[in-house]
Formats: structure tokens, C-alpha cells, sequence
């Protein structure tokens, strides 16, 4: 069985899956990230969690692209502020 590198994700990527979902739509939007993708229908709004495996065998193409900064700015983790009286 050939390895598949792993798909890169980012918040905001518009993707084509293989099979459209019952409204009719066909493209999802990627809005949760990590062991399970959180997509959005584009079409009717809703919302689904997928497995990141099953994710990449349904995986067709990329619509749009997200944004790296938006997907960096979620990530961080901002460092608590210092008190003085510490």
C-alpha cells in the first residue's frame, strides 16, 4: 500500500469532497482543526465532524485556500501576564 503524505489544513480552506452532502452542496469550509476537522457546508450551513483518515480518502481538491496568519493567530497561546507583586 503506497504512504500517502499527511494533508495539510488550514482554518479557512474550502475543500471538494468525493461524495456532496444531501442539500446538494459540494463544497465545506474548514473551521476546527486537530484529530477531528470540523467542516461547514457552504451551501446550507451545517456543521460536521470528520475524522482526519476519513477525511483524506474523501478529499478531492482544494476550492480555496485559508489563511496562514488566521491559522497561526488561533494556535498561539498568549503567555499570562507577569504581576509585580509576585
Amino acid at each position: 500500500m503506497p504512504v500517502r503524505p499527511v494533508l495539510t489544513l488550514l482554518l479557512g480552506d474550502v475543500l471538494r469532497l468525493r461524495r456532496s452532502h444531501p442539500c446538494g452542496g459540494d463544497s465545506w469550509l474548514v473551521d476546527r482543526l486537530g484529530a477531528d476537522i470540523g467542516l461547514r457546508c457552504q451551501t446550507c450551513g451545517r456543521h460536521v465532524l470528520l475524522e482526519r483518515a476519513t477525511l483524506e480518502r474523501r478529499f478531492v481538491e482544494f476550492v480555496q485556500c485559508g489563511d496562514a496568519a488566521l491559522n497561526a493567530a488561533v494556535s498561539s497561546v498568549p503567555e499570562p501576564a507577569a504581576d509585580e507583586d509576585r
